[in-house]
């Protein structure tokens, strides 16, 4: 009789704890295969692009000019969030990075101009991306 208590004792004890755990998964059976997935590619990212912006910086390094890149923000109406040139330059950077070998960009100017056809105004950066050796 003094062990009836003491097995629903443990026996209340022993569900408390199976409360806290999380859900079990359901085991597949080995007998089903699973659906292999298609590997995907790795995406290989373009080294970091970094923005001068002072010709100086360029003296007594070795570099060659790749061509002018842009970074344009749009605001296409007077409602929408307007142009701001932090996101300019971030673009202007990609597209150099795009360019083969391009590990630099010398900026030269960023504006907001009013007027562009299909924005309401517009911030642009212009820039020279470049390929900056270490030496």
């Amino acid at each position: 009789m003094r062990a009836l208590p003491i097995c629903l004792l443990a026996l209340m004890l022993s569900g408390c704890s199976l409360l806290s755990r999380s859900p079990v998964e359901p085991v597949q059976s080995s007998a089903v295969t699973p659906k292999l997935e298609p590997v995907k590619p790795k995406v290989t990212r373009p080294a970091p692009v970094r923005i001068i912006t002072d010709a100086q910086d360029l003296v007594g390094k070795p570099f060659r000019d790749l061509g002018e890149v842009t970074g344009e923000s749009c605001q296409a109406s007077n409602q929408d969030s307007p142009p701001n040139i932090p996101t300019a330059r971030k673009r202007m950077q990609i597209n150099a990075s795009k360019k083969a070998k391009a590990n630099a960009v010398l900026l030269h100017s960023c504006e907001v101009t009013s007027g562009t056809p299909g924005c309401y105004r517009q911030a642009i950066c212009v820039g020279s991306a470049l390929d900056v050796s270490a030496k």
